[in-house]
């Protein structure tokens, strides 16, 4: 398994998956992925069984890949696939792409 790569961002997001942005609310206002929801990664644990309900592939993003990163693997541990997306212009990128 060492060096396989999953599903690029652009196939996730073809294939239905959501997007959650993890930055501030007032980082998120600066700019967005279109469609995407806005759940801080202090929150992102308290949000997870909403997320959850939705039966979707969850794709984080943040301001360089950090946070989204912390919050992809929190999500993980609770039994969701998530994806560190990066950073959120790499996934509005990739979704006007799609």
């Amino acid at each position: 398994m060492f060096g396989t790569k999953g599903p690029s961002t652009r196939e996730l997001l073809g294939e239905g998956a959501i997007v959650v942005d993890v930055r501030s609310p007032r980082e998120y206002q600066g700019g967005h992925v279109k469609g995407s929801r806005n759940i801080p990664l202090q929150s992102i644990s308290a949000k997870a069984a909403s997320l959850k309900k939705q039966k979707k592939v969850i794709i984080t993003c943040c301001a360089s890949g950090m946070r989204s990163g912390k919050a992809a693997k929190l999500l993980r541990q609770v039994g969701l696939e998530a994806h560190n997306g990066g950073a959120w212009q790499s996934v509005e990128r990739a979704r006007q792409e799609k």
